[in-house]
Order: C-alpha cells, then structure tokens, then sequence
C-alpha cells in the first residue's frame, strides 16, 4: 500500500496512467464491453464501479484541456434510453478534482470501439451499468 494512492488501484493501472503521454485515451469499460476484441492492452478491475475507479485516477490524472470533450461516452442505440444518473455518477467523481469538467460528449457505438482499438489501455471493471463506459483523455500533468 501507498499513502495517498486508492488502494483500488491495481500497479498495472498505475503503470499504465503513469506511462500514458498527453492525448492518449484510456477506456474505463463496463463488464460486458467486448475490451480483448479491441485492444491489447487490457487491464482488469474486476468487481469495481467506474465510480470508484474514477475516485482513485482523478487525483493523479489530469484531463486534456486543449480539446473539446476529454471524457467521452458510448451513445445509446436508437430504440435503447441512457439512464442518465449513469454520467452523473461519473461526473460527481471526476468533480471532486476536476470542477470545471464538462458533461461527456457522446460517440457513436462502432466510433466506440475504434477509439478503443487506438486506446492506451483498455480497464475492465465489475460496472454493469447500461453504456457505462467512459474515455478519459489524458492531459498536461500540472507543475506545483
């Protein structure tokens, strides 16, 4: 264990936010999203919410600010409702560091999976929530 480190974050996911430059893209993925389909780097997190992963990676991880939408969602299938409380979740996470951060922008299914297949690394996680994957962009790390 770390001081100040989530103990819900795994080394490999620490690596792999360590590694990632400005601009590379990391696919928090919900338990049913088809993630070795689509990329070679998967990492699991197994048994854990986006949420609480979301609490773990946004004090350590600043999001792109020279791009329109960091955060991006899959978009629901026409005839399929996103439950909206899915995001908000999300949100409220990403707030508590992040305040200014703008709703997720949403993507297209198959746009989806070819963000994925260019994705650093691919989280699966224990998240059974409808469309409740969500693309984190990553940023310029601040200086203090």
């Amino acid at each position: 264990m770390l001081i100040g480190i989530s103990p819900v974050l795994s080394p490999e996911l620490l690596n792999a936010l360590y590694r990632m430059g400005h601009g590379d893209e990391i696919i928090l993925a919900d338990a049913h999203f088809p993630g070795e389909s689509f990329n070679s780097n998967v990492l699991r997190a197994d048994g854990l919410k986006i949420a609480q992963l979301l609490e773990g990676i946004m004090p350590l991880f600043a999001l792109d600010e020279y791009v329109d939408n960091p955060l991006g969602m899959m978009a629901a299938v026409p005839g399929d409702e996103l439950d909206p409380s899915v995001e908000e979740g999300y949100l409220a996470a990403i707030r508590n560091y992040w305040p200014d951060t703008k709703a997720s922008e949403r993507i297209d299914r198959f746009a989806f999976y070819e963000r994925a297949q260019k994705a650093y690394a691919v989280v699966m996680t224990g998240e059974t929530a409808k469309y409740g994957n969500i693309i984190l962009k990553k940023g310029v790390t601040p200086i203090t």
